[in-house]
């Protein structure tokens, strides 16, 4: 059974008298530890950190990691100006990995933005408007680890970056235009084993060797989360040693020092945050069936649950201290709306032991700082976007996101019936 891991019981009852709940909860202390840790990571030569800003982008964040010396993975074009405009991020610590090819693209990289090619096409297309100057690829190496067949980037079932068998395509490229490819970047979830990292580092670096030209290996995030009691986490430090002796391996054989790039997103913010709701309503499918505890959060607050069967800690806090077996479903009118599947199986539902359940108790949802906000079911069953709070580091509790209203959605709307 979960407990707390970083609210406390009177930080959530002042947020409960002081906010609208559900409400997405930050800490400003550890969003700075899990960046210098990071920034630790063992590194033969040189070493750059770069939040993929996909995991959570609101701009608070994006500022802190700006003061902590990490720079930005963008996703989009969107996401690219959001941080220069919204959170002030210098265009020369913005690498663009997208996978469209967007009008703006060019105003972009003129603005000093960093441009990562990812497909044969956005190559030559780069290599047309900007001859002779330098550019990097991220090239898919025919391997990929992942902890669900839905989180895959890279393998056969992937289509992010240059297939690898193309290589000799990315150099015809590169000649017909006298571009410069000084970087390569690899995008593979490598878990917490350092020896999976070892040979993930060791086969990129086999790819780099065939372009003299590059400075720097980009290899992605990949970092394992343990959101759950029961999971294991990287261990930076022992998965960073072996990278630091493959980088070193390198060098001795071809007397090149390449610069490391990394791109934890989850790492840095996932267990940073949490959600607050309450328990409205408490029903059952009969002595054969289950207890179902509906709550005020839903796929609009957190939708990775339902699209992976991702697992999150969910505590009670009730009065008592007795425990019950609960599927925990969400509000919205959606039968994939539910909080506790089976693990990597959104098709199944699968009971937790939680403490014994009232309706009005608080429910806390932890480790929700990635990829919920930021990648929610928005607007679905016309709820709105939900508040963002942030406890800085000398624990005072501030606003960074106002609660949507339902006057919001409908500002960018058109009624034309009379």
């Amino acid at each position: 059974m979960e407990t707390l891991r970083f609210l406390t019981k009177q930080q959530i009852e002042k947020i409960k008298k002081e906010y609208q709940l559900p409400v997405y909860v930050y800490s400003e202390k550890l969003l700075r530890t899990k960046a210098r840790d990071c920034l630790n990571f063992p590194n033969a030569f040189w070493l750059t950190v770069r939040y993929a800003m996909k995991a959570n982008s609101n701009l608070n964040i994006l500022k802190i990691f700006d003061q902590e010396w990490l720079h930005i993975d963008a996703s989009s074009s969107f996401e690219a100006q959001r941080a220069m405009k919204a959170a002030g991020i210098h265009p020369s610590k913005i690498q663009l990995t997208t996978q469209e090819f967007r009008y703006d693209l060019w105003a972009l990289i003129k603005l000093g933005i960093e441009y990562n090619a990812t497909s044969l096409y956005q190559l030559e297309e780069y290599g047309k408007k900007y001859p002779n100057t330098r550019v990097s690829v991220r090239i898919n190496t025919g391997t990929g680890s992942w902890w669900t067949k839905r989180t895959s980037t890279g393998g056969l079932a992937s289509s992010f970056g240059i297939w690898h068998g193309y290589i000799d395509k990315v150099q015809k490229i590169v000649k017909r235009y006298n571009i410069i490819i000084d970087k390569f970047h690899v995008h593979i979830w490598s878990g917490a084993d350092p020896k999976v990292w070892e040979w993930i580092a060791e086969h990129s670096l086999s790819f780099v060797e065939k372009f003299k030209d590059i400075k720097t290996l980009n290899l992605g995030w990949g970092f394992k989360v343990a959101r759950m009691q029961n999971e294991k986490a990287t261990d930076l430090q022992k998965v960073g040693k072996k990278v630091k002796e493959a980088f070193q391996k390198f060098y001795k054989k071809t007397g090149r020092k390449l610069h490391l790039e990394i791109e934890p997103g989850s790492y840095l913010v996932a267990n940073v945050g949490a959600i607050i709701g309450l328990i409205e309503d408490i029903v059952d499918t009969g002595i054969e069936g289950y207890q179902f505890i509906k709550s005020d959060i839903g796929m609009p607050d957190i939708l990775r649950p339902t699209i992976y069967g991702a697992q999150h800690p969910i505590i009670i806090l009730g009065k008592g201290t007795k425990k019950q077996k609960y599927v925990v479903v969400w509000p919205c009118c959606e039968s994939g709306d539910i909080l506790t599947p089976a693990p990597g199986n959104s098709e199944e539902i699968c009971p937790r032991d939680l403490h014994k359940a009232s309706i009005g108790d608080a429910m806390v949802v932890e480790w929700t700082g990635a990829y919920c906000s930021s990648m929610s079911a928005s607007n679905y069953n016309s709820y709105p976007i939900i508040a963002e709070i942030l406890i800085r580091e000398n624990g005072t509790i501030v606003p960074i996101r106002k609660a949507e209203k339902v006057s919001d959605m409908r500002r960018n709307e058109i009624d034309q019936i009379n």
